[in-house]
């Protein structure tokens, strides 16, 4: 028989049906027994907190690995006199030997003998935060940061926030640890300890603006604008477990109106956060109406399980003397801080200046994946429940 007439034969043969299993029901019609859901679900949070632990033990390997790696180069260079170009004779060879591995190159082995030089006890590393992140934040801090008490400090929220590489390296970049509590407030006299710590490390001083584009005599409506519409950047300049609200929220007292700037939850405190805008220097009288919107908000908006009210008072300068005086007999917990821009380039100058794909591209260099050269702000799709439009009271 040739090979068409076989092909003719199959062509014209009907495939035979497949049978079903007879009785067999689908997999999600299975009925599940009572406290199925709750088992599961403590099944599945089981799976994902071993990926965490076997995640978190693969890191450990790995910077140990590095730290010994550089240590030994370290040790080596200093009492045997390896030169420096044995690190890269060091990077050729592991690279031949581990072709699969990653991490070998002499500009690594490199940050490895600064990893070591560093934290020159391997044990530190473990107990301390640095041992819990990625070689890629160790490196951040390595790079941008020159002292060991900074660089704690930053592993510290980075481990307990869940920074990104992206978001350390802009904290790093504002300083956002060296301004932390540097705000001037009443806490200490208006809240419980340990509470009054908490809030006072929450607020900033100065605050930076510098993401915003908009020039250094904005008014008021202007910069709220501005702060709202990139608000994903100005919840990061906030700092850790602010959550927005609203912005001209509406408050009625004894049948008037009045807007409140900017709201927002602190989920740490348990407690609204109302900031006011000042585009200019501080005055005395601001804490008043701040203490009087901290009253209505206590009164209409605090729920049974929530603290007190906290106001700030964003302002373009201030005298700290005079912000103490003024917050001295106030009532309410508030602070009081500066904001800083930093005003848009000249729109002739600014076109003149190459652009970071035009550089990459004469350098002969293209944009690294997973890399972003600037972090994209985002406005609110829609309105919060509390947002209202009016006039400032």
């Amino acid at each position: 028989m040739t090979l068409r007439t076989k092909t003719r034969r199959l062509l014209r043969t009907p495939p035979k049906p497949t049978k079903k299993a007879p009785g067999k029901t689908p997999v999600s019609l299975i009925p599940t027994p009572s406290g199925y859901a709750a088992w599961l679900a403590d099944v599945k949070a089981r799976i994902h907190a071993a990926q965490q632990r076997a995640a978190l033990a693969v890191n450990r390997e790995l910077l140990a690995l590095y730290w010994w790696i550089g240590r030994d180069i370290l040790v080596r260079q200093r009492r045997a006199g390896w030169g420096t170009g044995i690190v890269e004779r060091v990077s050729a060879d592991l690279r031949t030997a581990f072709p699969e591995m990653k991490g070998f190159s002499r500009a690594n082995l490199m940050y490895m003998r600064a990893f070591a030089e560093a934290w020159p006890d391997e044990a530190a590393i473990v107990q301390q935060p640095v041992g819990q992140l990625p070689w890629g934040h160790n490196l951040v801090l390595l790079t941008k940061l020159k002292t060991t008490k900074a660089r704690l400090a930053y592993a510290a929220r980075a481990v307990e926030h869940g920074w990104s590489r992206a978001v350390l390296t802009l904290h790093i970049e504002q300083r956002s640890f060296e301004r932390e509590g540097k705000a001037v407030t009443n806490f200490a006299e208006r809240l419980p300890e340990p509470k009054s710590d908490l809030a006072r490390e929450s607020l900033k001083d100065p605050y930076h603006f510098d993401f915003l584009t908009i020039g250094a005599d904005a008014n008021e409506r202007e910069l709220e604008d501005a702060l709202v519409t990139h608000i994903s950047r100005f919840l990061i300049e906030l700092g850790a477990g602010f959550a927005y609200v609203g912005r001209q929220v509406h408050l009625e007292v004894d049948g008037r109106d009045f807007y409140l700037d900017l709201l927002f939850y602190h989920l740490r405190l348990r407690c609204y956060v109302v900031v006011e805008l000042k585009a200019g220097e501080f005055e005395p009288e601001h804490t008043g109406k701040l203490n009087f919107y901290l009253s209505a908000v206590d009164a209409k908006m605090r729920g049974e399980h929530d603290g007190p009210s906290i106001g700030l008072l964003l302002c373009k300068t201030k005298s700290r003397v005079i912000a103490e005086y003024a917050l001295r007999d106030t009532n309410k917990p508030m602070g009081v801080a500066e904001y800083q821009l930093v005003q848009a380039l000249p729109v002739r100058l600014e076109s003149s200046l190459p652009s970071i794909e035009r550089l990459e591209s004469e350098l002969g260099e293209s944009p690294k994946p997973g890399i972003r050269h600037e972090v994209r702000d985002e406005s609110p799709r829609k309105k919060q429940p509390h947002q209202s439009k009016g006039r400032r009271s």
